[in-house]
């Protein structure tokens, strides 16, 4: 089997990865540099796996810039581009997409395309208007930030659909979920075979609850912290009962990645005419925290405030939407001086905040350091730092 991966970010890398073990893949990506680090058997991104299987594993995958080489002869074509969120349209921008199934069209009509780039609610349906005939699938991904092939290696489930008014393509669906099997470690791997509307509900509900959960732990930490209550006593107490369970729970300075912040404001979105009231929250809940967070540290009436880690999540180079960049505009925004420590980051300066490369440094020009997520790396300046978090983890 010949499959084409178009896109090489956490989600197209660790696909091309998984699927090369049996098969030949084409990984596509209009970034040279990243495409020679990958025919080097190097991971232009943060991932262990990723690192691990590039460097010790055969595989047989080949990078590329050439859309014609990689499309013209592949069986199936992966996309995995970005949609970023239009604030002005409410709606993904999903222009990278049909820009790939263009070129598909172009040098293979007859390839089965697998969206796997987060869509909105009925965007297949619109796509086979678009392109009424060619074939297109979608397979939503549920990989965890940092830690993306692993989830693909001992997936949670395999979710693939086909458009409902082309019933003929279950085939092909059930074919590709046999792929992605055959790669994953994890042998007992439950499958949905479904249609797209469907598919494309199940992605955002399930990102959505996700923010859900981390904005009902975020709001049970203010009330405690405003109250003067201990926070971790009520979250143990509270996640005792194992209809919760003692999980997802950690307070954070609000949800952000990649995913959950663009996937709840497009939920809503496609909420327009339908009631609702939780939906909504979520999406408010994690401007509330973010304000809360930044005035509890203005309070403390810091000259300097340094940032730690621009990341969202350890393990993790990608700062996309990471919480702590909103509460960092709201106390520039009051006249305070932020510092920045971000290893992964190589600019001078960050949304005009110096980005300080001298760690001890760092911490001495900071009266305050904030940080998503504790380390051992501040233990020394423990006095100094301000976070919420409990148990050092996700």
């Amino acid at each position: 089997m010949t499959i084409a991966v178009a896109g090489t970010g956490y989600v197209g890398l660790s696909n091309s990865i998984l699927l090369s073990q049996h098969n030949k893949v084409y990984a596509v990506d209009i970034v040279q540099e990243k495409v020679d680090l990958i025919n080097s058997k190097k991971s232009p991104i943060v991932n262990k796996e990723i690192y691990e299987y590039l460097a010790e594993k055969e595989l047989n995958i080949e990078a590329t810039t050439d859309s014609e080489k990689a499309y013209k002869n592949a069986d199936f074509v992966i996309i995995s581009t970005p949609t970023n969120y239009d604030e002005t349209k409410n709606f993904f921008d999903t222009s990278s997409v049909e820009a790939v199934i263009d070129l598909v069209q172009k040098y293979n009509k007859e390839a089965v395309v697998i969206v796997k780039s987060t869509v909105p609610v009925g965007y297949n349906d619109m796509l086979l208007e678009k392109y009424p005939d060619m074939n297109i699938l979608f397979s939503p991904e549920f990989l965890r930030e940092g830690h993306a092939l692993y989830d693909n290696l001992y997936p949670s489930r395999i979710v693939v659909s086909y458009p409902k008014t082309k019933p003929f393509l279950k085939e092909k669906a059930v074919s590709f979920s046999e792929l992605l099997k055959q790669g994953a470690i994890k042998t007992d791997i439950p499958v949905l075979i479904t249609t797209c509307t469907e598919a494309e509900a199940i992605k955002l509900f399930a990102n959505t609850y996700l923010a859900l959960r981390v904005a009902y732990f975020n709001e049970l930490d203010t009330y405690a912290e405003v109250r003067g209550l201990d926070t971790a006593s009520i979250i143990k107490g509270v996640c005792l009962d194992p209809r919760i369970g003692d999980f997802y729970n950690n307070p954070s300075f609000g949800y952000g990645g990649y995913c959950l912040p663009k996937d709840t404001k497009q939920l809503l979105a496609n909420y327009k005419d339908v009631p609702n009231n939780l939906i909504q929250a979520i999406v408010e809940s994690n401007t509330t925290r973010k304000d809360f967070i930044a005035d509890q540290i203005i309070s403390r009436k810091p000259k300097t405030v340094g940032v730690y880690r621009l990341t969202m999540k350890a393990n993790s180079d990608n700062f996309r939407q990471s919480s702590i960049q909103g509460v960092m505009k709201r106390i520039k925004a009051k006249g305070i001086e932020v510092v920045i420590y971000e290893p992964t980051y190589k600019q001078e300066d960050f949304f005009n905040s110096k980005v300080i490369r001298d760690f001890e440094k760092f911490k001495q020009m900071s009266d305050v350091i904030i940080a998503n997520r504790m380390t051992d790396d501040l233990l020394s300046v423990k006095e100094k730092v301000y976070t919420r978090d409990l148990y050092s983890r996700d």
